[in-house]
C-alpha cells in the first residue's frame, strides 16, 4: 500500500532517526558514558525522561549487546547487563522495547503491542505468558469508548480525503464522495485483495499511516470490534459502509407507491420496499407522526422485518403512511391504505299499503366504502334492467317511485346493495287494496305506536307541540301546567311570585324513539317523555342548570353539561346509564374521575352513523385552556390530555370523521385578531398533525363523513371540503355571505346518491341558505321571520336551530320569535308556519323518516 504522509504528522519519523544515531553512536562506545534516556511520543513532539531506577551499563551482545555480555544468552523478555557490584553478565527484563505495532494477545487476557512487550511484562511479573489466537482481547471496553471510536472514524475520513482529494481531485454529491472514500479506504486495507481486510493488514495500515503514535485509546483494530456483524474477524466491503455510515440503500421505482386495500375488522400488514444489506431500522409515519415509538392499540408490532401491523383495521387508519430506512429519509415509500366496508342499508318505508290512483316512493339509502351499487328486486325478480312503465327509478337507483299505483305493483320489494367488500338486502312491502286503511300493514303500524312518530318535538313557552310536517298539523299540545305522571308535579311550575307558568328549556335529545330526555335549566331537572303515549314520565334531577344534553348511543347514556348557576361559575358533568330502559335514572358525577373539574366548557362525543355504530372516546373541553382532555365513555374515566398549546388553540368547536378518524378543531378567536385556522388531530395517534390549510370557522362534518362544512361568521365564508375514501381532506369550494350563520344541518339527496345538500340559518336574518355540496348550487328560502333575539337565548349561541327530518324525511324546522316553520326540503321551499309558538328553539325529531 503506498503510504501517505501527512505533513502535519511528519515529526513521527524522528524517533526512528533517532534510534538509527543512537545504534551507530553505541557502536563506537559512546553509550557507556552516557545515562540512558528513554523517548516519549505526544503528540507529534519528542519527549525524554531519565531514568532514575537505571542503576546497570548496559553492554550490548548476541542481542545487540557486545563486550562481556557477548556469550552471554538471556531468555526473551531479558537482556545482559554488567552488574555494577559484581562487574558480571546478567540476565534481566528489558527496559525498553522497540517501536513497533504488531499487537499479539498474551494467555493473560491483555493486549501487547508486539511480541517482545509480551515477553517484557512476562519477565516483570515472573510468570508464563505466552501467545494465543483470541482477538477478543483487542476489543476490552475500557480500550475504546463509542466517542472515541467515532472521532478515530472522523480521523480516518479526513486522511483518506486528503489522499482522495490529491490523486483525484472531483466534485460529487457528499454521501456519494463518502462512499467513495469509504471504498478507497478499504482498497488500501485490502492488501491482499482478496476482499476482506483483517487484523495483519489493520496492523500494516496502522504502521503506514502513522496511527500507532496517537494518544488515544481506539486504532483500527476497535473496526473489528464494533462493525465486525458477523464476527468472522474479517471486515468486509459492506461492514465498512455500515462502520461509516455509508448503507446502500434501494427502493425500486415501481414500488414507490403501494396500495394496499383491506376490509374493515381484519389485520393488515405493510411491508416496507426499502432494501439493503445491514438495512437500519425501518421508520414508520402517518400523517407525518412517527408510529414506532407510540404505545398504540392497534399499530403495537413493526416485526423484525421491518413490516407495519394492524391487527384489526377500521376507517380511521385508512390514509397515507411512508416508510424509510433510519438515517435514510430521503428514500421513502409512500403506502396508501385503503378501508373497504361492507354496504349497510336502510329503506323506507318497511311497509305501506295504498289505494290505487295515488303516487308513493320506496326509498333505500346505502352506506359503504366503496360507495355500493344499488338494483331492486320484486318478489324476487330483478325489475332494475326491465323496470316497467310506470316504475321509475330516482337518485341513481336510490328510490323506486310510482305516479299511480295499481294493484299489480303490490309486492316485496328488495333493495340489493353490493360493493367490493359485501352486499347487503332489505324488504321494502307495498300493499295496494281498495281500502287501504283496513290492510294488515296499516293495521301493524298502528299497533306498534309507529303512528306516532315522523314527528317534529317543539319545547317553548307555553308548553311542548307535536308536530305533524307533512300537512303542518299539530298532533299534541302538552301544557306547561300538565303533570309529570310519577310525581304529579306540573310540567313547568311557575316561578316563585309568579301565578302563570313559563317553560324554560335549553337541550334535548331522543333515545331510541322510545324516549326524549329534555333539560330544565331553571329547574335543575330533566323530563323524560314517553313517544308512543306522548306524555311526561318522570323527571331526574340534575346539578343545578343544566344546559347539554348528549346521547351516547353507543353505551345508552346521556351526558350533562350543568353551569351551577347562569355565570358558569360552578359547571360540573354528570352522566345517566341506561337511559332507554324504563327504571331509576343512575347519575354518575364525573367530577370524581377529571382534575381541575370546575373548569369544564364543553365536551364532545363523535355521532354514530351507518357503518359507524361504536364509539369509544369523547372529549372534555376546558375554559381558556390549550388542551382536550380524552374520556373513554364505557368507564366514565379520564385517558389523556392532548395539548395544543404549540398552536396556541383554546377549543371551541369539535367535529369528527371516521374516514382517515380526523377531529376537526376550531381555535377561539383573540379578541379582534383574525380567526385562526382550524387545527386536525389524527385520532390513530392523538396527536395535531397541523392546520387545515387555511380553513377557519366552526367545522360540520356530513352523516356519511364525506363532506366538511365549516362556517366563518368573522370573514363571512362558508368553506366546503370533501373527505375521500383515502382519508385526504380535499379542498373544494369557498362561498361568501353575510348571513351570519349560526346553525347547519345536512339533508341526503333527492337527485344523487351518496350526497348532501346542507340548511344554514342566521343569527341575525330572516332567510335560510341552501346549498348543493356536489355541484356548489345556491339558493335563498325567504319568507321566514326574525329569530329569537340572542339575549333572549342564554344557553348556548345558537339562537336559531335548525333540525332535519332524519334519513329519509323530507322536511325541515327552524323557529322564529313567536312562530315555528317548515321547509320543504324536497321542493326547497317554504311549506308553513305555525303561530303561537314563543321561543321555540329546542326542536327533537322523532322517526324513521
Amino acid at each position: 500500500m503506498e503510504s501517505f504522509i501527512d505533513p502535519m504528522k511528519s515529526k513521527v519519523w524522528w524517533p526512528f532517526l533517532s534510534l538509527i544515531g543512537i545504534c551507530l553512536v553505541m557502536a563506537e562506545g559512546w553509550l557507556e558514558k552516557k545515562r540512558p534516556r528513554k523517548l516519549f511520543l505526544h503528540g507529534s513532539a519528542l519527549q525524554e525522561e531519565s531514568d532514575p531506577l537505571m542503576k546497570k551499563r548496559v553492554h550490548y551482545g548476541h542481542d545487540d549487546l557486545y563486550g562481556a555480555c557477548q556469550k552471554n544468552y538471556c531468555a526473551r523478555g531479558q537482556q545482559c547487563v554488567i552488574s555494577k557490584e559484581t562487574n558480571l553478565p546478567e540476565c534481566v527484563c528489558v527496559q525498553e522495547c522497540k517501536p513497533s505495532y504488531l499487537p499479539v494477545c498474551g494467555s493473560d487476557g491483555e493486549r501487547y503491542e508486539n511480541h517482545c512487550e509480551l515477553h517484557r511484562a512476562a519477565c516483570q511479573q515472573r510468570k508464563k505468558i505466552h501467545i494465543v489466537d483470541n482477538n477478543k482481547c483487542f476489543f476490552q471496553g475500557e480500550h475504546c469508548r463509542v466517542a472515541e471510536y467515532n472521532r478515530l472514524k472522523s480521523i480516518l475520513l479526513d486522511l483518506q480525503s486528503q489522499r482522495y482529494f490529491l490523486e483525484e481531485n472531483v466534485t460529487m454529491g457528499a454521501a456519494t464522495f463518502k462512499r467513495h472514500l469509504v471504498e478507497s479506504m478499504f482498497k488500501d486495507f485490502d492488501i491482499n485483495s482478496d476482499d476482506f481486510v483483517d487484523s495483519s493488514e489493520l496492523a500494516q495500515a496502522t504502521t503506514q499511516d502513522g496511527l500507532d503514535n496517537d494518544p488515544f485509546d481506539c486504532n483500527l483494530f476497535d473496526l473489528l470490534q464494533y462493525d465486525d456483524y458477523n464476527n468472522d474477524r474479517m471486515l468486509s466491503l459492506e461492514e465498512l459502509y455500515t462502520a461509516f455510515q455509508v448503507i446502500q440503500l434501494s427502493l425500486p421505482e415501481d414500488k414507490k407507491v403501494s396500495i394496499t386495500t383491506v376490509t374493515v375488522g381484519l389485520s393488515a400488514v405493510l411491508s416496507c420496499a426499502v432494501h439493503g444489506i445491514l438495512r437500519p431500522p425501518i421508520i414508520w409515519k402517518h400523517n407525518g407522526i412517527t408510529l414506532n415509538f407510540l404505545d398504540l392499540e392497534d399499530i403495537n408490532d413493526f416485526g423484525d422485518d421491518g413490516s407495519l401491523y394492524i391487527t384489526k383495521v377500521t376507517t380511521i387508519h385508512m390514509g397515507n403512511y411512508t416508510c424509510h430506512a433510519h438515517g435514510f429519509d430521503d428514500l421513502l415509500q409512500i403506502h396508501i391504505l385503503q378501508v373497504n366496508v361492507p354496504p349497510v342499508i336502510r329503506v323506507y318505508p318497511e311497509s305501506q299499503a295504498q289505494e290505487p290512483g295515488v303516487a308513493t316512493s320506496l326509498r333505500c339509502h346505502a352506506d359503504g366504502i366503496p360507495n355500493p351499487k344499488i338494483s331492486w328486486l320484486k318478489n324476487g325478480l330483478d325489475i332494475t334492467s326491465t323496470l316497467p312503465k310506470q316504475l321509475m327509478l330516482l337518485a341513481n337507483g336510490a328510490e323506486i317511485h310510482i305516479n299511480s299505483v295499481r294493484y299489480e305493483d303490490t309486492g316485496a320489494y328488495t333493495c340489493i346493495a353490493k360493493n367490493d367488500a359485501g352486499v347487503d338486502e332489505d324488504i321494502s312491502s307495498l300493499f295496494v287494496e281498495d281500502s287501504a286503511r283496513k290492510t294488515l300493514a296499516n293495521i301493524l303500524w298502528r299497533e306498534e305506536g309507529l303512528s306516532v312518530g315522523n314527528m317534529f318535538y317543539v319545547f317553548s313557552d307555553d308548553g311542548i307541540t307535536v308536530i305533524q310536517p307533512t300537512g303542518c298539523e299539530i298532533q299534541r299540545r302538552i301544557k306547561a301546567t300538565d303533570r309529570i305522571i310519577e310525581s304529579y308535579e306540573e310540567i313547568c311550575p311557575p316561578e316563585e311570585g309568579k301565578t302563570l307558568s313559563r317553560c324554560v328549556w335549553a337541550s334535548a335529545v331522543n333515545i331510541r324513539d322510545k324516549y326524549i330526555y329534555v333539560s330544565q335549566p331553571t329547574q335543575s331537572r330533566i323530563l323524560v317523555i314517553d313517544i308512543p303515549s306522548q306524555k311526561v314520565l318522570q323527571s331526574v334531577s340534575t346539578d343545578p342548570v343544566p344546559v347539554k344534553l348528549q346521547y351516547d348511543k353507543s353505551h345508552d347514556q346521556v351526558w350533562v353539561l350543568s353551569w351551577g348557576d347562569v355565570n358558569k361559575s360552578k359547571p360540573t358533568l354528570q352522566v345517566l346509564s341506561k337511559v332507554s330502559a324504563i327504571t331509576d335514572h343512575q347519575t354518575f358525577h364525573t367530577q370524581l374521575f377529571f382534575k381541575d373539574f370546575d373548569r369544564v366548557d364543553d365536551f364532545f362525543i363523535p355521532p354514530t352513523n351507518l357503518i359507524i355504530n361504536h364509539i369509544r372516546y369523547g372529549f372534555i373541553l376546558h375554559s381558556s385552556e390549550a388542551a382536550l382532555h380524552k374520556i373513554d365513555l364505557e368507564t366514565v374515566s379520564y385517558i389523556k390530555t392532548i395539548s395544543l398549546k404549540n398552536y396556541s388553540c383554546i377549543p371551541e368547536a369539535m367535529a369528527y370523521t371516521h374516514l382517515g378518524g380526523y377531529h376537526i378543531i376550531h381555535c377561539q378567536t383573540n379578541g379582534s385578531s383574525l380567526p385562526q385556522s382550524q387545527i386536525i388531530i389524527n385520532s390513530v395517534t392523538d396527536t395535531v398533525i397541523g392546520y387545515n390549510d387555511k380553513v377557519s370557522g366552526t367545522p360540520y362534518i356530513s352523516p356519511d363523513g364525506h363532506y366538511l362544512v365549516s362556517t366563518d361568521d368573522y370573514k363571512g365564508l362558508i368553506t366546503v371540503q370533501s373527505i375521500t375514501f383515502r382519508g385526504e381532506i380535499m379542498s373544494a369550494f369557498e362561498i361568501a355571505t353575510n348571513l351570519h350563520i349560526v346553525d347547519v344541518t345536512f339533508q341526503p339527496s333527492f337527485t344523487e346518491a351518496n350526497e348532501y345538500y346542507i340548511y344554514a340559518s342566521s343569527r341575525v336574518q330572516t332567510d335560510v341558505f341552501f346549498l348543493e355540496l356536489s355541484s356548489g348550487s345556491v339558493k335563498f328560502i325567504k319568507g321566514l321571520k326574525v329569530p329569537i333575539k340572542q339575549k333572549d337565548w342564554l344557553w348556548n349561541g345558537n339562537n336559531r336551530a335548525i333540525v332535519n327530518s332524519g334519513l329519509f324525511g323530507q322536511h325541515l324546522a327552524t323557529p322564529s320569535q313567536d312562530s315555528l316553520f317548515i321547509i320543504g326540503a324536497r321542493q326547497n321551499d317554504l311549506n308553513c308556519e305555525i303561530s303561537k309558538i314563543t321561543r321555540g328553539n329546542t326542536i327533537v325529531w322523532v322517526g324513521e323518516a
